[in-house]
């Protein structure tokens, strides 16, 4: 992680700015963090909310599966409506994501025009490993999405949040006065095919509302689109998607794996989620 990227974070202890001297970032008060040997900083703080952070499996069922594309629906739609609110291809932006994973959507926003960089934020340290090694421009970190982010006021242009906890008096103070959030939610039609055979966990019915609710008052809503595609999955690809989601903390493998092996090959599965715009109130 460069200098430049470190600059706009800031120490969780005290709030102060964060500066990298060799591969240590310090605040004025004295307050250090060693940036790990796989490139990333760990800004958690000792009085985190203990949320549990996708595991070493989860992200490399993740990296599987994203690789193939399945999911660049999503990305695409994100790069365009990142264009088209307001980010500039030429400007000096950052952008942050909040519950990055493995940056895959961040790097598609960072990687749409030369002068932006980027910040992955995710709990999960196996994770922010490999959002470390995506594209130089992003700086990957360690923290709780539930506590005060490790971000500057007003310094960010640009916020993504895909299938992702929602802070929203934090994401409304790392956003600068006309920033834009981009959120990206699951509909009912979303895996359809998949929940009932292979037990996933379903999607609340109610999530539109509590989408709403959880971001009045500091943003307001002025978009929203439906991203739907049909995807061809072989039966990896399947067990992939399935190991990589919260499902994956409830399932037995073996069990799975029988289930997933009488899939019809290629299974026809349904990408749908909603992609909703949003500004600082």
């Amino acid at each position: 992680m460069d200098a430049d990227l470190v600059a706009v974070l800031r120490c969780p202890v005290c709030g102060d700015a964060l500066a990298l001297n060799d591969r240590t970032a310090r605040c004025p008060r004295g307050h250090s963090y060693d940036l790990a040997k796989q490139g990333y900083l760990n800004l958690l703080p000792s009085a985190s909310t203990g949320i549990e952070g996708d595991s070493a499996g989860m992200i490399g069922a993740r990296t599987v599966f994203l690789g193939g594309r399945h999911y660049a629906p999503i990305r695409d739609a994100l790069i365009l409506t990142a264009a088209s609110n307001g980010l500039q291809v030429d400007g000096e932006e950052l952008v942050v994501e909040v519950g990055a994973g493995t940056a895959y959507y961040l790097a598609g926003v960072v990687g749409a025009a030369p002068g932006r960089r980027g910040i992955a934020l995710d709990v999960s340290r196996y994770a922010a490993r490999r959002a470390a090694k995506v594209d130089p421009r992003i700086g990957s970190v360690v923290c709780d999405a539930w506590q005060e982010l490790p971000l500057l006021d007003d310094s960010a242009q640009l916020m993504l949040n895909v299938f992702a906890p929602r802070n929203a008096a934090e994401m409304a103070r790392v956003l600068a006065p006309g920033g834009t959030l981009l959120v990206v939610t699951p509909n009912q039609e979303h895996l359809a095919e998949l929940v009932g055979v292979l037990g996933l966990v379903k999607v609340d019915e109610e999530k539109e509302r509590r989408l709403q609710e959880s971001l009045a008052g500091k943003f307001d809503q002025i978009g929203s689109e439906v991203v739907e595609s049909v995807m061809r999955l072989d039966r990896t690809a399947v067990e992939q998607l399935v190991l990589m989601t919260p499902s994956a903390r409830h399932l037995n493998y073996r069990e799975l794996a029988a289930k997933v092996a009488v899939l019809p090959e290629p299974a026809i599965v349904t990408l749908s989620v909603t992609l909703s715009t949003w500004r600082v109130g």
